[in-house]
């Protein structure tokens, strides 16, 4: 494989620069890296704990840092966008801000208010990065790890053109979860998601030809209605596998697919059952994938990378053992794109015809082949009535929220807030909506002039 340049753009992330570089470095990939940050202080650290990650394992990656992608965008063969505006401070408005009206979100970074909320701060930036890529690099291949996913590489590809593609480790992720359900090997689960980010249905599963979704169906009609005792009963210390996350098992036995990724993220599409956040005898966010302890854990990863990155000592011999790597697949994408091998990946495109029940040109996440240097989305039967449903009614509310982004219009935010189905009236959408862009208005030059 040619020598690549690959550039990082939000190269302060807590988590994706250290597994990509680990990535790089255990491939023995021979390859340029460029990290781009708009925080210096963040940058500094990326690239001190890089060049430490490759002093360690003397690895051929040449390294550049620069606050200006514009000078290191030229001759980038791969851009990888994992790009976080305001950071978790700002994360912590988009969740901590609705609670005052009784909306309680676990992650509130793809849908809610909170999805709604980090969109107006992401997709200007990433429309400007788009642009430069279009100048700059037009034939580098170009990934974006950012949430909310779907509204960001749909306004990307709205008003720029660029071919960016969406990568998210969800669907891979619940594929190991079902593998060890269905107690299968790992690696071994042949499957079909279709869907859009973080709400992707599993519509097929195989296991050496063997059709595995009737067994599914099976432990699903067995396990719901023993959880719904449990739920009467306010057994709240829920067990096992199935038992993490009863909601997805219910959406199994109610539509005959199961949802990516999990609680966490499904229960934000379908809000209108988790009032107050109640979510089995618990409270979304607070006391169940607690929202604040993610954010303190993201603290804590960055303060780890900045003590690795500043001292003097070298990284410890077991260093590359203490996390997974980066698991979004995109080195083995970048390969699979140099030699056109056709293996099969989840991402989210624009829908050409593969998902014929949904929306043309919608962002969608499906199985797409690689082809050399592309990926082809591969063509679907139409998905099930009641799926394709929930997928359409979402997409209505991405291009509100795309709209209000782009032109800056509040009207538009309100909109959105009304189409996601949270807010329990008219006039908490208006006041919640002031209330987010006031918090985050120095990341929304566009709102300066907003449309009253």
């Amino acid at each position: 494989m040619a020598r690549e340049k690959i550039v990082m753009i939000g190269a302060g992330s807590a988590v994706f620069t250290r597994g990509l570089v680990a990535d790089m470095i255990l491939r023995k990939w021979n390859c340029e890296l460029a990290l781009v940050d708009v925080r210096p202080e963040s940058l500094t650290v990326a690239e001190g704990l890089v060049k430490k990650m490759i002093e360690a394992k003397g690895a051929p990656v040449t390294l550049t840092a620069s606050t200006d992608r514009r000078a290191v965008l030229e001759g980038a063969t791969a851009i990888i966008c994992t790009v976080g505006v305001g950071g978790r401070r700002a994360w912590e408005q988009d969740v901590i801000i609705p609670r005052k009206y009784g909306i309680y979100q676990p992650v509130g970074d793809t849908v809610m208010p909170g999805g709604a909320s980090r969109a107006l701060r992401m997709i200007p930036a990433m429309v400007d990065v788009a642009k430069d890529v279009v100048d700059v690099a037009p034939d580098a291949l170009f990934f974006n790890y950012g949430n909310p996913m779907t509204p960001v590489c749909r306004a990307v590809r709205k008003a720029t053109g660029a071919h960016i593609v969406g990568l998210c480790h969800g669907v891979p992720g619940v594929a190991r979860y079902l593998e060890a359900v269905l107690e299968i090997p790992r690696g071994e689960l042949d499957y079909t998601a279709v869907g859009l980010n973080h709400l992707t249905w599993f519509v097929e599963a195989r296991h050496k030809g063997r059709d595995m979704m009737p067994k599914l169906a099976e432990l699903a009609a067995t396990f719901v209605p023993h959880w719904a005792k449990a739920e009467a009963e306010r057994q709240t210390q829920p067990v096992g596998l199935l038992q993490r996350h009863p909601f997805s098992w219910h959406l199994l036995h109610l539509f005959g697919a199961f949802p990516a990724v999990l609680d966490r993220h499904v229960v934000e599409f379908f809000p209108q059952f988790f009032r107050e956040g109640r979510y089995y005898g618990r409270t979304l966010g607070k006391d169940v994938f607690s929202f604040e302890e993610t954010v303190r854990e993201g603290d804590r990863v960055f303060e780890r990378m900045r003590e690795d990155a500043t001292s003097r000592e070298p990284l410890r011999a077991d260093y590359f053992d203490q996390f997974g790597g980066e698991h979004e697949q995109v080195l083995d994408i970048i390969e699979s794109l140099r030699t056109g091998d056709r293996k099969i990946y989840s991402a989210n495109l624009p829908n050409e015809g593969q998902v014929p029940n949904l929306p043309n040109d919608a962002v969608i996440e499906s199985p797409a082949a690689a082809l050399t240097g592309r990926l082809a989305p591969v063509s679907q039967p139409p998905l099930p009535a009641g799926v394709a449903g929930a997928v359409v009614s979402r997409l209505a509310w991405v291009e509100a929220v795309v709209e209000a982004a782009l032109e800056g219009d509040r009207r538009k935010f309100v909109q959105g807030l009304v189409l996601e189905g949270s807010v329990p009236s008219l006039e908490i959408a208006e006041k919640l909506a002031a209330d987010l862009i006031a918090a985050q208005a120095e990341f929304l030059p566009q709102f300066k002039v907003a449309k009253a």
